[in-house]
C-alpha cells in the first residue's frame, strides 16, 4: 500500500509541475493508451512518439504505472469539466439538468469514446488492487455517483439515491455498449429510459 501511495503521489506531482517534455510524453501516452490498450504499449513506443528519450520518461514519471495513472487523472478532470459545464448551461431545473447529463455523455461518446468508456477498458487492464491507476479509476466511478445524487437531490424524486443509482447503471450501461457498437444510440435510448426513470420516482417535467 505504502508503495501504491508513493506512485500515485508521484502521478499527481507529475501533473501539477508538467514541463513541456512531459506533456509530449503524457498526450502521446493518453493518445496510445486509449486507443490501442494500455497493456499493448510501451514506453519505447511512447517515447518514440513524443519525440523523447525513455531516460526522459522515466525521469518525468518514473515508472509505466505512474503514467498510467496520470493519463487516467486527466482524462477524469476532463471528462468532469465537459459534463459540469453543460449540465450547468442546461437550464435551473433539475429535472432538466439530469436529462442534460445523459445528452452530454451521447455527444462526449461521439467525440472522445470511440472505443468506449476509458475507465472501464482500463479497468479491465488493470486487475491488480494496488496499481496506482485503480484508485483514479475507482474514483471516477465514485464521483460519477455522488454527482448524479446531486443531481437528483433537488427532483422531488421519492428516493434520490436510489434514482441515482439506477441512472448511474444506464450511464455505465450506455458508454459500454457505445464502445462495442452493439446497440445504436445507446446514450439516447439510456436517456429515453431515464425519463422513465424519473417519472416512476416521481419527478415530473415542469
Amino acid at each position: 500500500m505504502a508503495e501504491q501511495a508513493e506512485q500515485t503521489e508521484q502521478a499527481g506531482q507529475a501533473e501539477q509541475v508538467l514541463t513541456p517534455g512531459g506533456r509530449k510524453i503524457l498526450d502521446a501516452a493518453s493518445g496510445l493508451f486509449y486507443g490501442r490498450g494500455i497493456n499493448a504499449v510501451g514506453v519505447d513506443l511512447i517515447a518514440r512518439e513524443a519525440g523523447v528519450t525513455k531516460k526522459t520518461l522515466y525521469d518525468r514519471f518514473g515508472s509505466k504505472e505512474t503514467l498510467v495513472a496520470a493519463y487516467l487523472r486527466e482524462r477524469d478532470q476532463r471528462w468532469r469539466d465537459w459534463l459540469t459545464g453543460r449540465v450547468e448551461a442546461a437550464g435551473d431545473t433539475p429535472y432538466a439538468r439530469v436529462l442534460a447529463a445523459f445528452d452530454a455523455l451521447a455527444e462526449w461518446m461521439r467525440r472522445e469514446n470511440p472505443r468506449g468508456c476509458g475507465f472501464v477498458n482500463a479497468a479491465a487492464e488493470l486487475p491488480d488492487a494496488s496499481h496506482p491507476g485503480r484508485a483514479v479509476i475507482e474514483g471516477q466511478k465514485h464521483w460519477m455517483r455522488g454527482y448524479l445524487r446531486e443531481l437528483c437531490a433537488g427532483t422531488g424524486a421519492a428516493d434520490p439515491a436510489e434514482l441515482a443509482d439506477e441512472l448511474l447503471l444506464l450511464y455505465e450501461g450506455a458508454t459500454v455498449l457505445g464502445g462495442l457498437e452493439i446497440t445504436p444510440a445507446p446514450a439516447a435510448t439510456a436517456r429515453s429510459l431515464a425519463v422513465l426513470a424519473l417519472e416512476r420516482a416521481g419527478c415530473r417535467h415542469p
